[in-house]
């Protein structure tokens, strides 16, 4: 039964006056009236939501349209009793309000919300900003004291987001290997400690990300997630793709998660220090879903809402995980806009990645940039645009074949990672371009021209910094395990040599090129693929595998610098990489591509096969800035004359020549 909204009647259609004559299946109706577009427009509601802190005063307001009444329950101490219970005024549009004379911050709350068939239902504020240990109260938040010192203004903008170099890490694995010298270990801190050294006396930590040369680190999700207890962190290991308070800090990062402050103050300090040494911070999100619904403060607060369902009344699964948030809906895109501005504004962040990005809707993804834009235009959007089985009609999904609506969102461009390794699925043993699959060369050279003559079926891209290139990731095999597990008969040298060139593709394409943590020093976790709950002895930064792996370093940190002093690898819109990249051969295991401007010009030769090849070039006297494996950016070997190249085999050369 559809439930029709009466717009003259004064009083509040979900009162028990108006339902006196039709409690029948309640709960149905109720559901079906909340996912209804009347809902949305009658309910909605656009001022600030949460615990609103001054010293004088603190407002609590909760969006809760279909509770009969709502209480404040507030606890003696962070951990004590119960201390007293406040119910809540009507503040219009749906709102509770409730306004507390005097100074609350640290205060601990819940909410107790009466629903009209008599249900109680006790919980934390869904725009809780602090909590205690494993989030299990909220607790009223005075930002100023949880700032750091020198804590003051954003960093300059960014020009572009094709300058960006993004590095992969969670903040437990970076930190918490016996091995790596860092004292405050699987802790926000610990990336931030300066001096670190590895057993084998190689630096670590944050002097690591400065001497890689990287520009962003992007770090698997800081926000409280439920499957690791805060209290016994060691106890349990867990990415964080398990949504719990969208706000607050994870605590098990924290030096002391009992104390609510803590927690945002050293994340700040993090991010403080790693804006001091000239990196930025992404911070990956997971508004898709969350990790029990019937538990969570979303439902809990307004029951059927903030979830898609299918026609048969069942929650929505294009996740894989049980639930799909409905971002199309007012209250949710308006949830997901006030969150990812909260930690926009108050934590500097520069960036977001938006995970399984696939679940949103177009236009809740546009909202979000508009509402970026306005803090700073070069914040990088980027996301998993994966066309996932979720009941939202395609043309508004949020996938790469709709990027051309979403013009400053990226992607993670999975043909490239695939054409050149193979896919990831049929357990691994796909092969790629570097593996010796045939006829790759076309696709992967189509792929290296960040969307320029790129097919809309497949990915509807208007910008190279529409596409993040890379073939590596925190999800599925590392390249290492993915290449010993496709050619499991090669030998160590020839598998160092493809991994190499694998990863010389994403830094020499156009776009924007991101790296897993450890991908530079061939990084494995033992041929596991989803290390998702996966003990620290598969999920931890290998430092000696760094000190083996020295040569694989420097060749990544040449990539880099390279990328970074030379703008023609970054070039900022489809008509720039037309006018100045050239696709020369993609044939034989062979893909090479010209790069020039008015003052010098580039060949960029990938040799895919197992033998050395000979190329012609234009004569002239060259600059060789790549070649086996090797990088000599600061003082390459210079050819005189030279009209033909010799590319070894299963790597990538390159040279460039003045005009």
């Amino acid at each position: 039964m559809y439930i029709q909204v009466d717009e003259r009647k004064r009083t509040d259609v979900l009162s028990t006056t108006y339902y006196q004559y039709n409690l029948d299946n309640l709960d149905d109706r109720l559901e079906q009236f909340v996912q209804s577009p009347v809902f949305d427009k009658k309910y909605s509601f656009d001022g600030e939501l949460g615990a609103l802190y001054t010293p004088q005063r603190t407002i609590l307001r909760l969006w809760a349209p279909t509770a009969l009444s709502v209480e404040v329950i507030v606890y003696e101490s962070l951990y004590r009793k119960e201390k007293k219970r406040h119910t809540m005024g009507n503040g219009g549009r749906g709102t509770h309000e409730l306004i507390m004379i005097g100074d609350y911050a640290g205060t601990a709350y819940k909410y107790a919300i009466t629903f009209p068939d008599g249900k109680v239902v006790e919980t934390v504020d869904p725009y809780s900003y602090a909590t205690t240990a494993n989030g299990e109260r909220s607790v009223i938040l005075d930002v100023v004291k949880t700032n750091p010192k020198r804590w003051g203004a954003r960093l300059e903008p960014i020009a572009s987001p094709v300058d960006a170099i993004i590095y992969e890490l969670h903040i437990r694995d970076f930190t918490i290997s016996p091995t790596s010298g860092i004292a405050n270990k699987g802790k926000f801190l610990g990336v931030v400690e300066q001096g670190t050294l590895s057993a084998d006396g190689d630096k670590t930590g944050l002097d690591y990300l400065k001497e890689l040369g990287v520009t962003h680190v992007q770090f698997l999700p800081m926000a409280d997630f439920s499957t690791v207890n805060e209290l016994k962190p060691l106890e349990q290991y867990n990415w964080g793709y398990d949504p719990q308070n969208f706000n607050v800090p994870e605590g098990s990062y924290a030096t002391n998660p009992y104390q609510p402050e803590v927690r945002i103050l050293e994340m700040k300090e993090m991010i403080q220090r790693l804006h001091d040494a000239g990196i930025r911070v992404i911070m990956d999100v997971v508004y898709n879903h969350v990790y029990l619904p019937k538990l969570h403060a979303l439902e809990k607060t307004v029951p059927g809402y903030y979830f898609r369902k299918n026609t048969d009344g069942t929650l929505s699964n294009g996740t894989g995980v049980g639930n799909d948030t409905a971002s199309e809906r007012y209250m949710m895109r308006k949830y997901i806009i006030d969150s990812i501005t909260y930690w926009a504004k108050n934590f500097h962040m520069d960036g977001f990645r938006f995970d399984l990005m696939g679940i949103h809707d177009v236009e809740t993804m546009n909202e979000i940039r508009i509402a970026l834009d306005a803090i700073d235009p070069s914040i990088i959007m980027l996301g998993e645009g994966w066309n996932l089985n979720t009941n939202l009609p395609p043309s508004e999904k949020a996938v790469q074949q709709n990027a051309d609506r979403m013009p400053g969102v990226a992607h993670f461009n999975d043909a490239l990672r695939e054409a050149i390794k193979g896919s990831d699925f049929n357990s691994g043993n796909d092969t790629g371009f570097v593996t010796g699959k045939p006829f790759m060369e076309g696709w992967v050279a189509t792929n290296l021209q960040g969307g320029a003559y790129y097919p809309a079926s497949r990915g509807n891209y208007k910008t190279p910094a529409q596409m993040v290139q890379y073939v590596e990731a925190h999800d599925n095999l590392t390249l290492y395990d993915k290449l010993k597990i496709s050619l499991p008969w090669d030998d160590e040298g020839s598998r160092m040599r493809r991994h190499l060139l694998a990863s010389s593709f994403v830094l020499l394409s156009q776009g924007i090129p991101f790296i897993h943590a450890g991908q530079e020093f061939m990084r494995t976790k033992n041929g596991l693929e989803n290390s998702y709950n996966a003990p620290d002895s598969i999920n931890r930064m290998d430092w000696h595998r760094r000190f083996e792996m020295k040569q694989a370093v420097d060749y990544m940190k040449g990539l880099i610098a390279l990328r970074k002093r030379e703008p023609l690898f970054r070039l900022r819109t489809i008509d720039d990489v037309k006018g100045h990249m050239n696709i020369l051969k993609a044939d034989y295991q062979i893909v090479v591509y010209q790069l020039e401007d008015t003052e010098k010009l580039y060949y960029v030769i990938f040799n895919g096969q197992t033998n050395a090849i000979d190329f012609d070039v234009e004569t002239g006297d060259y600059r060789v800035l790549i070649e086996d494996g090797k990088t000599n950016v600061d003082e390459p070997r210079i050819i005189e004359g030279l009209s033909r190249i010799r590319v070894e085999y299963l790597s990538v050369t390159v040279l460039v020549k003045n005009k």
